[in-house]
């Protein structure tokens, strides 16, 4: 057990999209995700617990679908989740989790004895949801179905029903366990209602794109790039920077600039032969 100073590694994002039905949860979950892929719908799934909404995207691109049957089961959507990641997945969209909860909600109805702590029944297994979501070495996006929520207002010696916004279907608080989260509108305008990224917070209502996937994908990846550049700096031998460039083919062309700099450094100390003995990262750098 020791301190150590803060730092914000390379992050998957967690995001949610809240809405009613036509909102367009589904369609900017899956622009969202072709900007999180850099284009490739091709390593981006749903878990469809929608009745097959998400093929009436499919001009969007080649993602790929899971559906998902009832029972909505925490246990289900944990195993939905799984072959998802087995089959390489950068991105999963889970849409949507209400009814996971839903789930929830009715086999509680169904459980004898006290209601209050039935609770123990229901809360180990949403726990067990919220974690696999969290945990996942993934980018994840959860859509949440919504519902008017009302308080009672006293008035004239009577409690009268009082609408008080929207109320996501999912167990009260799951907003906080997520990085992101939006709520869109009838008009398929976001606002963002909670943002650790703060590249959203304080700004105007905005339709997502996969522009805005890509904003995220480049927040997620800051660290990472934080740490090729440092390391390119800190090569002292040609091999070196070969070994990091080839272990490396996903910041290649991202830092070719870097790379070609650092290289033409090295080669006033050393011979220019010890380089160009890799001819595929010669021949790229040149």
């Amino acid at each position: 057990m020791k301190l150590r100073q803060s730092q914000r590694k390379k992050a998957k994002i967690k995001m949610a999209l809240q809405g009613f039905a036509g909102a367009g949860k589904t369609m900017s979950a899956l622009l969202l995700a072709k900007g999180l892929t850099n284009n490739n719908l091709q390593k981006v799934a749903i878990i469809d617990t929608e009745n097959g909404s998400a093929d009436l995207y499919s001009h969007i691109g080649n993602y790929n679908v899971l559906t998902l049957e009832q029972p909505f089961s925490p246990e289900q959507y944990i195993k939905a989740i799984d072959i998802c990641l087995s089959g390489g997945m950068e991105v999963i969209i889970i849409d949507s989790i209400s009814h996971c909860w839903d789930f929830l909600l009715d086999y509680h109805s169904k459980l004898g004895g006290n209601s209050f702590t039935n609770w123990n029944k229901i809360t180990p297994r949403q726990k067990a949801f919220v974690d696999k979501i969290l945990q996942s070495p993934v980018h994840i996006i959860a859509t949440m179905r919504t519902k008017q929520n009302y308080i009672l207002d006293y008035k004239d010696g009577k409690f009268i029903p009082k609408k008080k916004g929207v109320k996501a279907i999912q167990r009260a608080g799951i907003e906080y366990e997520f990085t992101t989260v939006f709520s869109i509108n009838s008009k398929h305008l976001s606002d963002v209602i909670k943002d650790r990224t703060e590249l959203f917070s304080g700004k105007p209502e905005f339709i997502i794109n996969s522009a805005t996937g890509k904003r995220i994908l480049d927040w997620c990846n800051e660290p990472l790039k934080n740490e090729i550049t440092t390391r390119i700096k800190k090569c002292i031998t040609v091999d070196e920077l070969m070994k990091l460039y080839n272990n490396n083919p996903s910041s290649q062309n991202i830092y070719k600039e870097q790379y070609q700099k650092k290289k033409l450094e090295l080669e006033k100390l050393v011979n220019h032969n010890n380089f160009s003995t890799n001819g595929a990262v010669n021949n790229y750098l040149n």
